[in-house]
């Protein structure tokens, strides 16, 4: 699934037309029309899930996406970053997901935006990566 009809909601948020959630617009840390104010910070797991449930905005609840969610914003035609940076502006590596690896509960997955992967983090939650979240 790689969806591409997206609605900018001109509140900082993006709706995906195919799978109906809504998305923040910018990485954590930035703002703006195009993102480029602020830079996108790094989070450790339960930071982001942190960040997410705190963040107030869109009149939105949101939380962390899981690693299905997140992996329907890759665009598998494009490579660094594998994303419409037309609608997700100021893109950076690698996203959290909510997603626990089987087995491991100190373990959770992230996608890797550089060309789309779905990866588990090697050991530690405790590992920073960037964060968008998600409004069902």
């Amino acid at each position: 699934l790689s969806p591409t009809n997206y609605t900018d909601n001109g509140d900082g948020t993006v709706t995906d037309n195919v799978t109906g959630l809504i998305w923040q617009k910018c990485s954590a840390g930035q703002s703006g029309a195009n993102c480029a104010t602020g830079s996108a910070g790094t989070y450790t797991w339960a930071n982001a899930k942190t960040y997410c449930a705190g963040l107030v905005l869109g009149g939105k609840t949101w939380r962390l996406p899981e690693r299905n969610e997140l992996l329907t914003l890759v665009d598998y035609t494009r490579t660094n970053p594998a994303i419409n940076t037309g609608v997700f502006p100021a893109m950076a590596a690698n996203y959290w997901s909510n997603t626990v690896v089987a087995g491991v509960p100190s373990d959770s997955w992230f996608v890797y935006f550089n060309n789309g992967g779905s990866l588990s983090v090697n050991r530690y939650q405790t590992d920073a990566y960037r964060v968008r979240c998600v409004a069902p």
